[in-house]
Parts: C-alpha cells; structure tokens; sequence
C-alpha cells in the first residue's frame, strides 16, 4: 500500500491528467448520447403526434391496416384505369380535317370532309359540299384506315390526316390542280 501512495505521490500531476482526458472523453460520450437520445425522442413525438394513449405498437399495427387498405384501393384504380384506357381505343381520338373549294366559281373553301377514327383506325368521314343551288352533306365509314365506298382525293386525305395525326398542309395536289387547304379558318 504503501508503495502506492509513494507512486501517486511522486506521478500525481500524471494521474491527474489522465483522469481529466478519461473524464473530457465520458463527458464526450455522454454528450452524444443525450443527442442521439433527444433525436430519437423527436422521431418518436413526430410518428406519435396526435395520438395520445396510443402505444407504438398500435401505432404500427394502424399504419399496416392503412397500407393494406391503400394497396386495395391503388389496385381498384388500376383496374379502373386499364378498363378505361380499354373503353378508349374504341372512342374517336383521330381527327382528319380539310376544307376546299368543290366548284371554281365559289370560294372561300365552304367545302368540307372530316375523318373522325379510333385507335384502330375505324370511324366515318363526313363530306359537306357547298353549291351555289345547294350543299349536301354525307358520311362513309371507315375500317382500318380504308372505305369500302369510293372516296374522293379529299376525303382520302381527311382520313390519312386522321391515320397520320399529321399537322394542317397549306395545299395538296388534285390532278395537276394545285387545291390551297386551310384548317378552321
């Protein structure tokens, strides 16, 4: 014993200096332990906000109900969505339009043919043509992209517009007659 007093009294300023570096390092430890402790009761009063008497377990029982419950109603939409994109290839989405002069003596293009087709290309064109005694309006159906009924060069390109989805020409060629085209104007 007595040799250890001896040696603490002789490397007292060392033993003291190690005590204080082993008591900075707990200080240290205990430090990041209160924070990591304070993060932690943060996250817990954020995922229990609200909920007073509702113990964690619960809390995560309740978020597995409400999960399932949306998987269920995220399939039902995904159902919903696949019947309805189903419906729409059926519904008119193509639309082919072009407006002409039919006689060379009326302008203005009052004449008209318009190809309204699905997603497999089935549908009508309607012709409205405008006459100085009279205007006469008619419709052809249309089955992939083709008439059974004789078409004229516009109704033609009405339905190839529509097929294409192509943009508004300024003119198309008619038999060698340059025919200018404006699209609702």
């Amino acid at each position: 014993m007595t040799v250890l007093l001896e040696y603490m009294e002789n490397n007292g300023n060392i033993i003291l200096l190690v005590l204080a570096v082993c008591f900075v390092i707990l200080a240290g430890l205990l430090a990041a332990t209160y924070i990591s402790l304070r993060k932690q009761r943060n996250r817990y009063y954020e995922l229990t906000r609200d909920l007073e008497g509702v113990s964690f377990e619960d809390l995560i029982i309740q978020l597995n109900r409400d999960i399932s419950s949306l998987n269920r109603d995220v399939n039902l939409i995904e159902s919903n969505i696949l019947s309805i994109e189903t419906k729409l290839t059926f519904a008119l989405q193509k639309i082919g339009f072009i407006r002409y002069n039919a006689f060379e003596d009326i302008g203005s293009d009052l004449s008209f043919s318009i190809a309204l087709l699905d997603a497999y290309n089935n549908g009508f064109v309607i012709t409205s043509i405008y006459g100085r005694e009279r205007s006469v309006s008619f419709a052809k159906q249309v089955k992939n992209g083709k008439s059974s009924i004789p078409i004229s060069p516009e109704e033609r390109m009405a339905i190839e517009r529509a097929v294409r989805g192509e943009k508004p020409l300024d003119s198309f060629d008619r038999g060698g007659e340059n025919v200018q085209i404006s699209l609702f104007s």
